[in-house]
Parts: structure tokens; sequence; C-alpha cells
């Protein structure tokens, strides 16, 4: 069981899944709110009614799974939409990882939430010890997120309109990984942060 808990965060395709490979390689289990996101809309699963109830059955597929572009397009557009989803997403993935870091089987636990900052921070998860933040340059960030994702610049645009500031982001962090160039160039600070976190939950 992990009695100490380090958030990692970053804003959209600044390489925090990169980042996060890494510290697993290094043995530190990793509760990851993607995955957490995922898991609690499930088909079948109470926040996916809630969401069928909300936003309109149509946000489902036929074999009644989440139609996630349809949702995501649909929240982006509204960010008193996306407010909504977050509310009814929000405090499933919180509790579900919560669980995975007590549990988790390392000296340390990793949980890697990308909206952080978005969501409250420490006040909304005060389990966290230290935070992580994965940091790029927003003109890489939008770079990275057209070629990924196969979108064009206006998305990309709205897409990192949507989070918090870069600002906002570094005011929140104890700690930064600096991404903004080869992968490489991460495994050093990866393995320097990691040997302080196994400094600091040994005490």
């Amino acid at each position: 069981m992990s009695r100490y808990v380090v958030g990692l965060t970053g804003g959209i395709a600044a390489g925090k899944s990169e980042v996060t490979r890494r510290f697993e390689a290094l043995g530190i289990v990793v509760a990851d709110a993607d995955l957490a996101a995922r898991e609690v809309v499930a088909a079948g699963s109470p926040a996916l009614a809630t969401i069928a109830e909300r936003f309109g059955a149509e946000m489902l597929l036929a074999d009644g799974s989440l139609d996630r572009a349809r949702l995501r397009a649909h929240v982006f557009a509204d960010p008193a939409e996306r407010l909504a989803l977050e509310a009814i997403t929000h405090p499933a993935i919180r509790r579900l990882m919560q669980q995975q870091c007590e549990q988790a089987a390392s000296p340390y636990a990793l949980a890697a939430i990308p909206l952080l900052t978005e969501v409250g921070g420490r006040q909304a998860y005060p389990w966290l010890d230290r935070i992580l933040l994965v940091d790029a340059p927003e003109a890489v960030q939008h770079a990275r997120l057209m070629q990924r994702d196969g979108i064009d610049a206006a998305l990309a645009d709205r897409m990192i309109a949507a989070q918090a500031s870069r600002t906002q982001r570094q005011a929140l962090a104890d700690d930064v990984v600096i991404n903004d160039g080869h992968p490489d160039e991460l495994q050093a600070q990866v393995e320097a942060l990691h040997m302080r976190y196994l400094q600091l939950a040994a005490t």
C-alpha cells in the first residue's frame, strides 16, 4: 500500500504519457485519470446512464457504449456543457484513483491527472502529497496536438484554451519536468525525481 502519492499533471499534448511510462519502467504504480474516466463511463455504469439522461441518447453508440468523439465535440463547443459533464464524472474518477493509489504495491504511487488545475487542485485531491507538472510551450503543444489527433489548428486552439493556463499549472506544481525537446531528454529528469520521491516516501 502506498502512503505517498505524487499527482502528475500537464497541459494537453505536453507529454504526460511519455513521463508516466518512464516512472512505470522504474516500477512505480500509476493511477491514470484517463483510464479511470473510461472505467467510470463503461457500458452499464451509473455515470453513463446519467450522461445519456443529461446529454441525450444520441451520445451512445448502438452497442450502448459512449460515443466519445461525439460527446467531446459537443462539450468543447460549449463550456457550460463541459462543466456539466465534469460534474458527473469527476467525483467517480477521484474515488477510483484514490483507491488505486492506496492499493499500489510500489514505494510511492503516481496519480496522473491531466485536469488537476481545472478541477480544483489540492482542494479536489487532498490526498496528494506532491504535484509534478509536465510542462511544454503552447506552440509545442499545438503542433503535437494537430499531429497526434489529426485535427485542424482551430480545434487545437479551442482544446488548449479550454484548459488552465501554463501559469496556473506552474503555480500549483512542486516539481516541473520540461518536455520541449526529444523524449530521451526526459530520462535524467525522471530519474532525479524518482530518487527524490523515494526519499520523501521513506520519511
